[in-house]
């Protein structure tokens, strides 16, 4: 299993690349799963995943039970797990957590691994992949959590690059999809996005320009030389994932949005270091149909965070560290208005 697509983690690149050095690679333990996290108290129904799978992809449902609502959960960028963790240091586990405190809002959920990774690592290259194909992929869950709950129609929540994703998947069919929940969700164009973030740290100088070089290429539908690079850049621009690259540099989140035709919930914490509020706002503007909820001291992995940058990013590496406690009701709000 390899995702070399790391590009809204470019805070955390750039970070450890002052820590570590040129050079040095950091290496993470193997992630916890959901059983050898500690369980949550009892609660009915019984806080349990139930597997499924579709096409080779793998997800866990969490069952609020009868007639409840169902959200699918797609997860961010890179190698992100159905729990919200990442080989790359990640280990927040805020997709687990999230489930938990929906269901205890009476909220189905599935979470699911993205296409080639993890427990869906059957369905082939998780490289080999574009906007329109993981756009299918969860169009297809959302049919399955259907017939799963009995619904007539579910919520897709997307986090960070998954609100991209999810919005893709209602601007292509909108039957069957209630609304969208688009958490820290990028409203700009991600080339775009990227730039910005390798500009603000200072960290990023020695390989800015090799940086910027890249995307300018890549939004314009070529393709990079990585040969010359910094090891931590010919990951971010790795050949195998320029083609998604590409593709995704293409897009329009706002766009993608405004053509979903679907009530919108745009959540976004104001100690993101990775998405901005003016992604938010831009995401909100583009219909009537739409509400941002501003999530105070709430960084881009849900969790509350001190404002220094060294305190923001330990929280990612912390799955002791609760959800955010108003992330959950909002999304409940939300449906219930529906």
């Amino acid at each position: 299993m390899t995702d070399l697509r790391p590009y809204l983690l470019a805070p955390l690149l750039s970070a450890l690349l002052a820590a570590c050095g040129p050079t040095e690679t950091t290496e993470t333990e193997p992630e916890p799963t959901a059983a050898e996290a500690s369980a949550p108290a009892p609660i009915t129904p019984p806080t349990v995943d139930s597997e499924m799978m579709l096409d080779g992809l793998a997800g866990s449902f969490r069952d609020a039970g009868d007639d409840a609502p169902a959200v699918l959960i797609v997860p961010g960028s890179g190698p992100t797990d159905r729990d919200g963790n990442s080989p790359m240091g990640i280990r927040a586990s805020s997709y687990r957590l999230l489930a938990e405190a929906l269901q205890a809002e009476g909220l189905s959920t599935l979470r699911i691994d993205k296409r080639g990774m993890f427990g869906s690592t059957a369905a082939g290259d998780p490289n080999a992949v574009t906007t329109q194909q993981y756009a299918q992929d969860y169009l297809g869950w959302a049919d399955a959590l259907r017939d799963k709950t009995g619904r007539d129609c579910v919520y897709l929540l997307g986090h960070s690059e998954g609100g991209l994703m999810v919005s893709a998947a209602a601007a292509q069919n909108n039957d069957g999809i209630c609304g969208l929940i688009l958490v820290a969700a990028p409203g700009r164009p991600l080339a775009e996005v990227l730039r910005e973030q390798f500009r603000a740290n200072p960290a990023n100088a020695p390989i800015l320009d090799a940086a910027l070089g890249a995307i300018d290429k890549l939004e314009a539908g070529e393709r990079v030389d990585v040969s010359s690079m910094h090891p931590a850049l010919q990951g971010v621009f790795a050949p195998a994932v320029q083609g998604f690259l590409i593709s995704v540099f293409d897009t329009d989140p706002a766009d993608l949005a405004a053509r979903a035709n679907v009530p919108i919930l745009v959540l976004q914490g104001d100690r993101d270091i990775q998405v901005t509020m003016a992604d938010a706002e831009r995401l909100a503007g583009v219909t009537d149909r739409a509400e941002l909820v501003t999530l105070p001291g709430v960084n881009h992995v849900l969790k509350e965070s001190p404002e220094d940058m060294a305190g923001n990013m330990a929280t990612y590496a912390n799955p002791d560290l609760p959800l955010a406690d108003m992330i959950a009701p909002a999304i409940a709000d939300f449906i219930r208005a529906q």
